[in-house]
């Protein structure tokens, strides 16, 4: 007797981060995070969300999160807030880092990258690395880093690309572009688009950020374009797979549940002539 194949596993940490301490606050992470640990529990994740984290609790966050990966989960990552490139290297931004000097960022800040490699080391199904980062930078006190953000020499705008075997990356914007926060909306633009497609049931996510995708481009008049990379090598990748309806059994016609015994008496005894033996419906 076969076993009854166990449902794979579903795992997701959702972070946002919008009160700073020194860098501009953002008004959407906080939603944006709310609302898609809501959404990713429906499709039934397990969310570990968490808000406005300090480096170190950051830290500590994301390593609990990686140690309870098992071999074949589906992994989910997914971050609001500040993110910056400085070196060839991604950094999300916590709340209480003191200065955005890319000298500083490896210890004040996270290390995207690293992340991903660590989540993909643990053997997942597969890893959905969703970056949903405003990157212009206002810090509140300018002697904190006396170069600013847009100096001449800074490399600290926007995001580069990043690859891992077995992952699928999405940036809200392409690297070394803006993204839209969405002053006045509930949503960031990328999540807002995010929101409504991720809950389709029986549709790869390759399809599903495409249509994010056009939908931020529309919306944006092209002024944010999201990026989506990654080395997938498995079709079919259902964040909420779903049996599909029974086809249901055609209905008898009502014309012949209306035969009487006598009529089907009749026809059995003409098709015994004609046709050998008839057998009757039950």
């Amino acid at each position: 007797m076969a076993t009854k194949k166990k449902p794979r596993r579903k795992l997701a940490l959702v972070i946002g981060i919008g009160k700073y301490d020194h860098c501009e606050e953002l008004q959407n992470p906080e939603n944006d995070a709310n609302d898609m640990s809501s959404a990713l529990e429906i499709i039934d994740f397990n969310v570990t969300k968490r808000l406005h984290l300090k480096r170190a609790e950051m830290q500590h966050v994301i390593i609990d999160f990686e140690n309870s990966i098992e071999q074949g989960d589906m992994v989910l990552f997914y971050f609001a807030g500040h993110g910056v490139q400085w070196e060839d290297q991604n950094y999300l931004i916590p709340k209480d880092i003191p200065t955005l000097d890319g000298a500083a960022l490896n210890k004040s800040a996270i290390n995207a990258q690293h992340i991903l490699d660590t989540l993909s080391d643990h053997n997942p199904y597969v890893t959905i690395f969703l970056l949903n980062c405003c990157r212009k930078y206002h810090l509140r006190n300018p002697e904190v880093d006396t170069r600013g953000p847009d100096a001449s020499n800074s490399k600290s705008v926007g995001l580069k690309a990043m690859s891992k075997a077995g992952s699928l990356i999405a940036f809200a914007c392409a690297p070394g572009t803006i993204a839209i926060e969405g002053k006045g909306q509930r949503n960031g633009l990328f999540t807002k688009h995010l929101l409504k497609h991720i809950t389709t049931a029986n549709e790869d996510i390759r399809m599903i950020l495409s249509d994010v995708t056009d939908g931020v481009i529309q919306e944006s008049k092209l002024k944010q374009i999201p990026f989506v990379s990654g080395s997938l090598s498995k079709k079919n990748i259902y964040l909420y797979g779903q049996r599909r309806d029974q086809p249901r059994e055609p209905e008898q016609p009502q014309d012949l549940l209306q035969i009487s015994d006598q009529d089907l008496q009749l026809n059995e005894e003409i098709g015994r002539g004609a046709f050998g033996t008839v057998y009757r419906a039950r």
